[in-house]
Order: C-alpha cells, then structure tokens, then sequence
C-alpha cells in the first residue's frame, strides 16, 4: 500500500500543528490506497499520533493490513535551498517545529479542519450517510446502480493552494518536491470513503457510467470573503452570469488561480489556512435519472387539433394537441419532470395523418420509473388510444437515444404521400386533369410561404412531385393523390402562394385552383420498428 514513511513525519506533525484533518494529511502525503482513508476518523488520528512518536529511521507504515498499489507518489528531487519563512504578508507564517511534540495535536481531533472545511470529516460519518440515502429512497426511483457526484465550495480550491505552498515548502528543506497533481484530489478521497457506504446502504452498486445520479451540493457561508482578494487580483475571471447567484463559480476561482502569481497569493491569503469559523452545509441532496425514450407512430383523424400546443402571444388558441394527448399519458406512468417531443415532419392543425401513421420520439426527462415489459408497454398504448378519438398511437416502445437519429436521418431524401381535395373556379372535365397523371418527377421552385415566413427563414427550396393521381368528382372539384419528397408545401403547390411555388397546380391548369382537405396518407420513414399489435 501506498505508506507514510519516515520523510512523511514533518509533514504529518506540521498539517496536524495547524489544524489539518487526518484524511487531508494523508492526501497531502501522497497516500493511494482508498481502505485507508476509510478507516474511522478517531483510528486515523490515533494513528497518526503513534506515527509521530515512533522515531525509528527505519519507514514506519500506518495500519498496514491491506496492500494496495500506489496511485500518487512524491518526486524525489535535489532542490535547491528552499524559500525562507515568511508570515502571511509576504510568505508562510512560522510554524512549531517537528520538535515540538503533539503541540495543538489534541485539539485538531475536534475542529474544523483547515483545508476541507469538514468535508472529510462530518460528511463522511454514518449519519450523514443515512441521510443521503434517506432522501433517495423517498424520491422513489428504479434504479440498478448510482454515480455519485458532488459540488464543493470553490474556496477549497484556494484553501488547498495555500496549504500546498506550505507542504511544498516544508519538503523543500528535505531536498524533496511535490507537485500539485500528486496530491490525492479532495473529491477523490471523499468518493473513496463514500461509495461504499452508500452502496451498502442502497444495495445497489457504484457505477460511474449509470444513469441515476445522486447529488450533494456543499457550501460555505465564507466563500465569498475567502475569494474576494481573487476578485480584486484577476477581475477579467469574475464575470456575473445570468444563472449564477455569485460570481465565485469553482471554475472562476480555479482560473484565477492559474493566472495568479505565487507571491502575491501569499500576500493576501494565509498560510497554513486559518481555522474555519463555520463547517460546511449540505445545501442540496439530489437525484437524477437518464432521460428514457419512447417512440411510435400516430395517426390524427382531427382537423381542428394542432400536432405540438397552439400558443399565439401567450394565448392558448385550441385547448389539447397531439403531443400532449400522447405524453400526459407516458409522463403519468413514467413519472417524469419533463419532457420532449420530436417526430418525423409535422402536418396543420387542419391535416389529418393517416395510413401507418407518422413516427414520433418523446424524451422522458428524469423519469422515476424507467422498467417497463412489452405488455405493459402495448397496456399504455391501449391508454393513450381509449383516451381521446382524436389520435390513435401504434408500436409504442422504449428506444436508445441513438436509435431517435434515424427518424431524422436523410428526412427531406424520404417519401411522403398525400390526399388533396382541390377547387377550382372554373369548371372542368375529366379530361381536363387526366394530364396530371403523366407527370413524374416534376421540380417546384418553393419560396418559404407566407404562413410560415413568421418562424422559417426566407429561402428558395427546390422540391420534387415524384407521381400524381387524379380522381374527378365534379365540376368544380377533383381529389389529387401526390408522392413528394418530403417537406414539400402540398398547399402552396396546389394553390400557388402568390406565385411563390412555380409551377403549380393552378398554373398547369390554367385556372384559380385552391386547397379544401389535405391528409397525409404516408410518411415513408422505416422506424419505429414494426411491432405485433
């Protein structure tokens, strides 16, 4: 296992001098091995104490009943004479020599440590464990593993500075050198300790790829005291942002203290740390899970329901939409916070969609209940379908991120199929369409139309009509079946925009043509997959 040896003493006795935890000693020493660290608080410094007194030359090893390769180690290198002692002012304040004895040693069991603010000390206890716990089996989640995450206090960033500075210093007089990047990182060692208790209590596994997360933001009330000397050192690094209450972010104060120079660091922070006045506070405890998605098909039977919510300066225009008569149903059983709907094209609010359908995806976000079988997911179905008359939904399932790119893959090199019902002011006859029939392959020239120029860029789009079908009813009115490709403006084609679309129907007709039903019969889209109904 990665030890404390004999050229760890100084160290161990200089942090323990000036309030420093047994576990951040341990990082500042360089020590790899996780059991360690997980040994209980008052056994670490018992131990440490007993370090202290053992003055053999021979290396000495702290609780050595497990052996784990080294993950960090200490350079040894011939430096120079390293930088006198100096106080705060200029440098490092004077610390009592290894000589000393336990000086202070007594009281560093119970205070606040100076460098991780309680951290690895409070927040590594049982209780605090529980708690945690406590909070995730309330949320009621399904989940088969956790990664946990936590947010630290930007000002421990600087507090470890200041006691890296002091480290480094102190090895100096031994010819040693430690680099930053050798210290045991804060989060590391924490997550050390606390993975498997939290495993064991939730019985379940720690896993850093799982989708359910379990959160612990950490604050302190001195923060911004702490950093204002940062502020004033490097202001181009604090700039406010409009989603964060405190211009001290962790990534602010660690760039600010890339740019800031040694000595004037030490000018105005000292070091070693003072003593905390205040531990830190679990402000949030949180759980997340990956979003689950569910995709299928649906068909809208309604001219007079909207495929997403119909909302015109902040006024509902029509009361339900596709989308919402679709996701109340999966967000009720998922028990999601949100969600997303996406689906392949989108047809008017007066447009049916018929045939199989049209495919759609909805992202689940934060769902608490993520397990579903086949049957349970044709029951939702069967739901959604009971629900309303105004859609009906087919081959409903659970699908990968991933797989929602292939319904937007090549979207506009698709086919879809439609029905039109056209007018036109000027009687015809059946021979007068039969010609339609004829035509393949037919280029459209499409300047955005005028209904949607409020929410599409002005633009030339060439289309293709691949076949149309005429079908005489009377007089004044002819059914059209058309295949384009898809994103084409059936409506503009039919009627001309204003002579936006060229050609048009009413162009190759020679006659003022209009639009009275459209349906989608097909939209050509090989996903989701086909599934026994």
């Amino acid at each position: 296992m990665s030890s404390l040896t004999e050229k760890d003493r100084p160290i161990v006795q200089l942090l323990l001098n000036t309030g420093t935890c047994p576990r951040c000693i341990l990082r500042f020493c360089c020590v790899g091995s996780q059991t360690l660290y997980r040994h209980p608080y008052k056994d670490l410094m018992k131990d440490l104490k007993e370090f202290l007194k053992n003055n053999q030359e021979k290396e000495d090893t702290v609780c050595s009943d497990v052996v784990d390769p080294p993950c960090k180690r200490i350079r040894l290198e011939h430096t120079e004479e390293g930088p006198g002692d100096l106080n705060h002012n200029g440098a490092l304040q004077q610390i009592p020599s290894v000589n000393d004895g336990n000086t202070a040693m007594e009281d560093s069991a119970v205070k606040v440590c100076n460098v991780c603010l309680g951290i690895l000390q409070e927040f590594c206890e049982v209780d605090f464990v529980k708690k945690v716990c406590q909070k995730v089996n309330s949320a009621d989640y399904q989940f088969t593993s956790f990664v946990f995450s936590v947010s630290l206090p930007p000002q421990l960033s600087v507090r470890e500075r200041a006691t890296w500075l002091l480290v480094k210093q102190e090895m100096g007089k031994l010819g040693l050198s430690l680099a930053k990047d050798d210290i045991v990182q804060l989060k590391e060692a924490y997550k050390w300790i606390i993975h498997p208790q939290l495993s064991e209590e939730l019985g379940v596994p720690a896993d850093g790829k799982s989708l359910f997360e379990v959160s612990v933001v950490f604050a302190h009330p001195e923060t911004e005291d702490e950093c204002r000397f940062l502020a004033t050192a490097c202001p181009d690094c604090f700039k406010p942002a409009k989603n964060k209450q405190s211009v001290f972010t962790r990534m602010a104060v660690i760039k600010a203290l890339e740019k800031i120079k040694e000595e004037d660091f030490l000018k105005h922070f000292p070091c070693p740390p003072s003593s905390p006045k205040n531990l830190c506070v679990a402000l949030e405890i949180q759980c997340n899970n990956g979003a689950v998605f569910v995709a299928g098909r649906y068909n809208k039977y309604s001219r007079n329901l909207p495929q997403t919510p119909w909302i015109i300066d902040g006024e509902r225009k029509l009361e339900s939409s596709v989308e919402e008569l679709i996701s109340e149903h999966l967000m009720a059983e998922f028990k999601a916070d949100s969600f997303n709907f996406s689906s392949s094209g989108r047809e008017d609010v007066d447009v049916r969609t018929l045939g199989n359908g049209r495919p759609f995806a909805i992202e689940l976000v934060n769902p608490r209940r993520i397990r579903f079988t086949a049957e349970e997911m044709k029951g939702l179905q069967q739901t959604i379908n009971n629900s309303s008359d105004k859609i009906q939904v087919r081959d409903l399932q659970l699908v990968t991120r991933e797989a929602i790119g292939r319904m937007k893959e090549g979207e506009e090199e698709k086919t879809k199929t439609y029905s039109a019902l056209i007018w036109t002011d000027k009687a015809i006859q059946k021979e007068d369409i039969a010609f339609l029939d004829d035509i393949k392959e037919l280029k459209l020239d499409q300047k955005t139309p005028l209904r949607v120029l409020h929410r599409r860029p002005l633009a030339v789009r060439c289309r293709i009509i691949h076949t149309m079908q005429s079908e005489y009813i009377d007089e004044h009115h002819f059914r059209l079946h058309l295949k384009t490709q898809a994103g084409t403006y059936i409506k503009e084609f039919v009627h001309g925009d204003f002579g936006r679309t060229k050609p048009n129907i009413g162009s190759l007709l020679n006659r003022t043509a209009d639009i009275l039903e459209l349906d989608v019969e097909s939209v050509d889209v090989d996903w989701p997959p086909t599934l026994d109904n």
